[in-house]
């Protein structure tokens, strides 16, 4: 998760046109805005964007300054101006390009207000604002603010803000605003269009996260986690869960309770057809296939196929395929409510051993681990056998049980090694 605020300041280029020979007046009255070149927004959610009001009396200084404006914001990749001039006023002409990207704004415990409410109260306060925002710009700003202001119309006691969210390494994928002050928990969970027979797994779920924070994206990722694999242990594959909806239940000064709905659709329940294998020249299909727990005409738990196809990688992994994998492809019959899967089989090179490093213990109990290390550097190497080897060392007194240890797999797909780390630390004593 990023957190980082990146302005965006454009420089517009400016022109103008006049009607008439000499100095343009010092102050007109403003008589139109007509604006041109954005697919995005209507002429008059840019016009009102700028800060200009037909009727106010301006000056050039005015245009330049809702050029900037509109500049800062983000959306645009380019805004220029020109206008005309009479007696009467000036007529005003803006000119945008729309930027190529934007992302979404999601809102993480704004209780208060429905999303279209919400949706609906902002746009009217940020014109520009239609659900989405440039990753660049001070247009999240504009929303953070207009939702502090919709928090004290309520006198709610918080702080809306925001954060960039996106991978460490990669583009901000969306803007996550929440209030913080308030405590915001849930106080129960309702599934709507769940069944009898998948109620009460649901419900088991709902009872860890009952007394929580409300936060809608932890609750989308409690849903793909652990609510949605209650329906696809059980065949219902095109199964969806809703986006959790807050509404307020019991409300104090210290704290704002909610109950959360997710909406179910399980869909159809499929059963397998049948399976076929491909690409696999290492092990045959009579090899792979036992390692399968799925059955003809019965319900495809998609949950413990996914299991099953780590068992084949891992298989894999023991002759030094360690980049060997298996990509499922479903194929539905919704008239016959069953799933063919075609199983293709990426086994890749051999990999071999390549450097050992053993950290967090006494030089004595190392150089003794480091001598039990059968796999020599440029030997094939064999997935299993690092937890054969711990294993092996645990039963032999050579390590205690005091010790958690972590396996660090390294492969250099250029060179096709394995470089292993085992990192030693003592157990917490709580």
């Amino acid at each position: 998760m990023l957190c980082v605020l990146l302005p965006s300041l454009l420089v517009a280029q400016t022109t103008r046109k006049t009607s008439a020979k000499g100095t343009t007046p010092a102050a007109l009255k403003l008589l139109s805005i007509k604006v041109t070149g954005s697919q995005r927004y209507t002429p008059e959610e840019i016009a009102a964007a700028s800060g200009l009001q037909i009727g106010q009396t301006v000056t050039e200084d005015d245009f330049k300054q809702a050029v900037r404006h509109l500049g800062e914001t983000g959306a645009f990749g380019d805004v220029t101006y020109s206008y005309q001039y009479s007696v009467e006023g000036a007529k005003l002409e803006l000119q945008v390009s729309d930027v190529d990207r934007l992302v979404p704004a999601q809102f993480e415990n704004f209780v208060w207000f429905s999303e279209r409410e919400l949706q609906t109260r902002l746009h009217d306060r940020v014109p520009l604002f239609k659900g989405s925002l440039p990753p660049t710009g001070n247009l999240a700003d504009q929303v953070s603010q207009a939702l502090q202001g919709l928090l004290i119309e309520r006198h709610e006691e918080g702080r809306a803000d925001y954060l960039r969210s996106g991978p460490s390494e990669g583009p901000i994928d969306a803007f996550l605003f929440s209030v913080s002050g308030p405590n915001v928990r849930i106080r129960n969970l309702v599934f709507t269009g769940a069944g009898p027979d998948e109620l009460p797994l649901l419900q088991t779920v709902a009872e860890r996260l009952k007394g929580e924070e409300y936060f809608r994206s932890v609750l989308r990722v409690q849903a793909n986690k652990n609510l949605l694999p209650v329906y696809l242990a059980r065949g219902y594959l095109k199964a969806e869960v809703g986006d959790p909806q807050a509404k307020v239940a019991e409300e104090s000064t210290q704290e704002t309770n909610v109950d959360v709905t997710f909406a179910v659709e399980p869909g159809r329940q499929y059963k397998l057809a049948d399976v076929q294998w491909s690409g696999n020249k290492v092990f045959p299909t009579d090899k792979l296939q036992p390692l399968l727990h799925l059955q003809p005409g019965q319900p495809v738990n998609a949950v413990q196929l996914a299991r099953d196809l780590k068992a084949v990688a891992k298989l894999y992994g023991a002759r030094g395929y360690m980049a060997a994998e298996v990509d499922p492809a479903p194929q539905f019959d919704d008239a016959l409510s069953t799933v063919s899967y075609r199983l293709p089989v990426h086994e890749g090179d051999v990999y071999h051993m390549g450097d050992l490093d053993i950290e967090g213990l006494d030089p004595r109990t190392t150089r003794l681990l480091a001598l039990r290390w059968k796999l020599q550097a440029g030997d094939t190497y064999d997935g299993s056998y690092p937890q054969r080897f711990l294993d092996e060392a645990l039963k032999d007194n050579v390590i205690s049980e005091e010790l958690n240890v972590t396996v660090h797999e390294s492969p250099d797909p250029a060179g096709k090694t394995i470089d292993v780390t085992f990192q030693f630390n003592r157990k917490s004593s709580e």
